[in-house]
């Protein structure tokens, strides 16, 4: 299996999309990300890591999914990523655990992951997809959300045939109609409104109790080898929260710049995530401060109960398996 692994860790880094950044110094970065709106997007558009850090090589990884992300950090292929809250708990279960932490939240899911039926197949809630066939792409946030939603709406897994697909072959599928539903994030998930029906989100499903998240991560390697790099990444990132707030149209055009859409395109998008402040972030709601975890800890560990509960993983999460997996050195300081 570990073997499999590290192959398509292979795969997955060498098939994605990439651009460099820095002085070309001595010192590399590998920092995985998704092409989603967020503070991460704007940070990479703007080069504010690159201007911190001159003295380091940066390279960002684009991404499809968090399985590709995990299986990466197995192959040793990144330092730092974006990683959703499900693949997390995945990748922190088990008897061999993925070598890396939780530094920084980038966002809560809302509006911008969701559900959405084909308009043409009269589906109007979660109930009436019993018996059709759902995509999502395995081992995501939005796969999570996607169990939730059936369970809360009284279905088990085995009422739908789920298909396991990464983004844009979802958007192929739905054009050839060979799915009536899926369950996606942005800014696929748009093209899909445009002629589907949206039965939740995730916004939805985490006010009633399971929220998602997309998450940093570090590797344990970056942490023992070069903590004050962290640290810096760390602060870029905030700025990045920050300047999403006190700078709406410049970040507008970032996001736009990033992902090839328009501005109003954009600004919609943007505005369907939740993004913290990195007060916030470091409070005890979310990921908390060194020595005092945050109630980050308790989601994750919900995560992985739940993932447990549907057989995605083999046991569920202690909390104190998932307050190990938490990197708090330096909060909330860190984010001035």
């Amino acid at each position: 299996m570990l073997a499999a692994a590290l192959g398509a860790a292979s795969v997955a880094v060498t098939g994605c999309s990439s651009d460099g950044g820095g002085s070309g110094g001595g010192k590399r970065l590998r920092i995985g990300y998704f092409a989603f709106p967020s503070g991460d997007l704007l940070v990479k558009n703007r080069k504010l890591l690159e201007k911190a850090l001159p003295d380091h090589t940066i390279s960002w990884i684009k991404f499809d999914s968090g399985a590709s992300v995990n299986q990466a950090f197995i192959g040793g292929s990144l330092d730092i990523a974006a990683l959703g809250s499900s693949p997390f708990a995945r990748g922190i279960a088990g008897s061999s655990p993925i070598p890396y932490k939780v530094a920084f939240v980038l966002d809560v899911a809302g509006e911008n992951e969701a559900l959405v039926a084909r308009r043409s197949t009269g589906v109007t809630d979660v109930a009436g997809l019993k018996g059709r066939t759902v995509a999502t792409p395995f081992a995501s946030t939005s796969h999570y959300s996607l169990l939730a939603a059936l369970e809360q709406a009284g279905l088990s897994a085995s009422d739908v045939k789920l298909i396991d697909l990464q983004p844009q072959p979802i958007l192929a599928a739905w054009q050839r109609g060979d799915i009536d539903a899926a369950y996606v994030w942005l800014p696929t998930l748009d093209e899909l409104r445009a002629d589907g029906t949206q039965l939740t989100s995730s916004k939805e499903i985490g006010a009633q109790g399971k929220p998602t998240l997309d998450l940093a991560v570090v590797s344990d390697a970056l942490i023992a080898e070069d903590p004050g790099t962290i640290a810096t990444w760390r602060k870029v990132e905030a700025e990045g929260l920050r300047r999403l707030a006190s700078d709406p149209e410049g970040s507008v055009r970032a996001i736009a710049a990033e992902l090839g859409i328009s501005l109003a395109d954009a600004k919609a998008q943007l505005s369907q995530g939740v993004f913290l402040t990195p007060r916030q972030i470091a409070s005890a709601d979310w990921l908390g401060t060194e020595g005092s975890p945050g109630r980050l800890a308790s989601y994750l560990t919900d995560t992985g109960a739940f993932l447990a509960g549907q057989k995605q993983i083999e046991a569920a999460l202690s909390e104190e398996t998932v307050r190990k997996a938490l990197y708090l050195k330096g909060l909330p300081d860190g984010l001035a």
